[in-house]
């Protein structure tokens, strides 16, 4: 089996790559987060390259030990960093070895796939992700039956329009790999659908 880590790289490099050659305003089209702008995507998947972990301590408890809340506290005050710096921090080594606590290298390639999708579906642009990378986090959805993300995933069936790959049984959701991890990662897609909460 290949190593889930080594393909971080290559994902946060890609995202790097495909926003290096945008227009500068693509940093302030809307994400698949909601709320969330492109610069503020790019603000949290960074983070882990710039905060220590003494910092990223003080930042939780400033938050009351809520992620969420400190999630969007860094996301909104670090998206306002510089282009250059953003694009370095996507690059940096730092984040490309990181792993989030008692998450390992599948939570650390769930993070960079599922947010990279986060602004390329959003902007109709191609994964970045290497293929067997969106499968790999596919897989990790769909065996979690949908208790990552809150949703109900009862009488669901979902087929990968660009693979041979299917999961779990039902009426079918029918979409690219990319699409089926935004949808199963709670996002609403562009043309608007969305699977139901639990």
């Amino acid at each position: 089996m290949t190593d889930l880590q080594s393909w971080v790289a290559p994902t946060c490099n890609g995202l790097a790559d495909l926003l290096a050659g945008a227009p500068a305003e693509i940093w302030d089209a809307p994400s698949l987060c909601e709320g969330w702008q492109v610069r503020h995507v790019v603000a949290h998947v960074t983070m882990p390259a710039r905060l220590t972990p003494e910092r990223f301590g003080a930042e939780m408890a400033a938050a009351g030990g809520d992620f969420t809340v400190l999630s969007d506290t860094v996301a909104a005050r670090d998206a306002s960093l510089p282009i250059a710096d953003q694009l370095d921090a996507l690059r940096s080594p730092l984040l490309h070895a990181w792993q989030p606590p008692g998450g390992g290298a599948a939570g650390a390639l769930s993070h960079a796939v599922i947010h990279s999708l986060d602004v390329t579906v959003a902007l109709d642009r191609p994964s970045v992700a290497p293929k067997e990378a969106v499968i790999a986090v596919l897989d990790q959805l769909t065996a979690a039956n949908g208790a990552l993300f809150g949703l109900d995933l009862t009488g669901v069936r979902f087929e990968a329009a660009d693979t041979e790959s299917s999961w779990g049984s039902g009426d079918v959701v029918r979409a690219d790999s990319g699409d089926l991890v935004a949808l199963l990662s709670a996002r609403t897609l562009p043309d608007g659908r969305t699977l139901p909460r639990g």
